[in-house]
């Protein structure tokens, strides 16, 4: 057995059925335990952090505001997967994963908001007296010293995960979605290439990879303050523009809006049922793909984004966790599910898909063209894939540098800092899809160690949303 092939059987582990499984179980036995939060307190979650977005907030040093902490945390998690990803996942698996995607983001809500109320819970300040918090550090100080072990096997995976899964398949995708928009133009990207260590890159690439490693480095070197200052301002943005975007297309096709749903229940089921003949695609398919595409999209489980709120000026972990229901139901229900919606009106009204195997953005930007055209929705998709990951490297940077810090200390995360931008340049212009293979398993592999403290620790989280909606209820009652 090759080593390429050994990363293919890991990486089949490491977003399977089993391990979709632990990470949905996870999610529904959090969610029995704390009363199904999601939809018994979803308006108070909603008035609590969308309702609170525009008012002005403060941080003191070392801190970011509760929004900040959010918009670095969606920065993270809304990324090429809810373009791309979501394209691919359905044409592999059919329009009935969209509705596994939904069930699986409905459960992933509490397990980030627990994620979440645990970081505020058990973090701590670092030798720069900024928050730092996480799965490595709720299991240090909320199971104990000797599970420290633990923490630090979760932040060697997160630590190299970063470079490939938030670093270079991010602007690898930029990249490409750029060189196709100039090509659709009229350009040809591919006639002018450099050879770069070993292969022939264009140099349209070159340039985009050095502009980022430029943007990367400016944000990433000023600190968490300057990534929240940032992400702030980019996250609602790119949401804004993608969203404004999708629902001209939804609205444009509204006449077969009806049948999208249709395809969508059916195809949960029965592909064959959805799309009138038999692709090969099977039910366990379909759900792999789409309870897949869920978590990988939003991170639920996988204790990425808890590293995030951890900055927060928020010293409620309820307040701070509602944000949690907030982030998941804005990346998968609100984002995710316009991308499959307007492909699938697109599908309807004749983009042609090769069911059964994936597909990259040339397939969502044919969905785009079929309302603004060829150039316009290929030109559309380059923005909106060129936001989106820039913003998930940002978002990716400050969790690989606090997976290292916490390995080997504050003063050493500067020489992390430093490769994660020579890395954007490499991720621009090479093909290394064995290296994206093993960032994507340990990336996987990431979700075990913190579904372990999410299970240990379930306790903490029950005691501390019962007191929060105790104390509630009597300060309604005084009122």
């Amino acid at each position: 057995m090759s080593f390429g092939d050994l990363i293919a059987k890991l990486d089949s582990f490491a977003w399977g059925p089993l391990m979709l499984i632990l990470l949905v179980g996870t999610g529904i036995y959090l969610s029995v335990r704390v009363g199904f939060i999601q939809f018994t307190h979803f308006h108070h979650a909603m008035k609590n952090t969308l309702g609170k977005m525009f008012k002005k907030q403060k941080a003191g040093k070392g801190e970011v505001t509760p929004f900040q902490a959010v918009t670095t945390a969606l920065a993270a998690t809304v990324g090429t997967g809810n373009i791309a990803g979501v394209t691919g996942a359905i044409a592999a698996g059919g329009p009935g994963a969209v509705f596994w995607m939904w069930l699986s983001a409905l459960f992933g809500m509490v397990t980030k908001y627990s994620e979440v109320v645990l970081a505020i819970r058990f973090r701590e300040r670092n030798d720069k007296g900024d928050w730092v918090g996480g799965p490595m550090y709720y299991i240090k100080n909320g199971l104990g010293k000797s599970w420290k072990w633990l923490g630090s096997i979760f932040c060697v995976l997160g630590s190299l995960a970063a470079f490939g899964i938030g670093n270079m398949t991010q602007v690898n995708t930029i990249a490409s979605s750029i060189n196709h928009a100039i090509d659709t133009f009229g350009g040809d990207t591919g006639a002018n290439t450099v050879m770069f260590l070993g292969q022939k890159a264009p140099v349209m690439s070159l340039v985009i990879g050095g502009i980022i490693a430029v943007i990367v480095a400016l944000v990433l070197l000023g600190g968490i303050k300057r990534i929240g200052s940032v992400t702030e301002m980019l996250v609602p943005f790119m949401a804004i523009i993608y969203i404004i975007a999708a629902l001209i297309v939804i609205f444009a096709h509204i006449n077969v809006v009806g049948q999208v749903f249709a395809m969508i229940f059916k195809g949960a089921f029965s592909a064959k049922a959805a799309l009138g003949g038999a692709f090969g695609i099977t039910i366990m398919k379909t759900m792999q793909k789409g309870i897949g595409r869920g978590v990988f999209s939003n991170e639920a489980g996988l204790g990425s984004a808890p590293m995030a709120h951890a900055a927060s000026s928020e010293t409620n972990p309820v307040k701070q966790g509602f944000y949690g229901i907030f982030e998941v139901f804005m990346d998968t229900i609100v984002i995710c599910s316009l991308t499959a919606l307007a492909l699938l009106c697109g599908v309807c009204s004749g983009v042609q898909v090769d069911w059964g195997n994936s597909a990259g953005t040339d397939l969502i930007a044919a969905a785009f063209s079929t309302v603004f055209g060829n150039k316009i929705g290929a030109l559309i998709i380059a923005v909106g894939i060129t936001l989106f990951a820039l913003s998930t490297v940002l978002g990716w940077s400050l969790y690989g540098t606090r997976c290292f810090e916490y390995l080997f200390g504050t003063k050493a995360s500067i020489g992390y800092k430093i490769l994660f931008v020579i890395v954007v340049v490499i991720g621009a212009t090479l093909k290394l899809s064995l290296v994206w293979d093993i960032a994507d398993t340990l990336n996987g592999f990431m979700a075990i160690p913190n579904l372990i403290a999410l299970l240990a620790l379930s306790g903490v989280v029950i005691k501390l949303t019962r007191d929060y909606f105790t104390d509630s209820k009597k300060l309604a009652a005084e009122h």
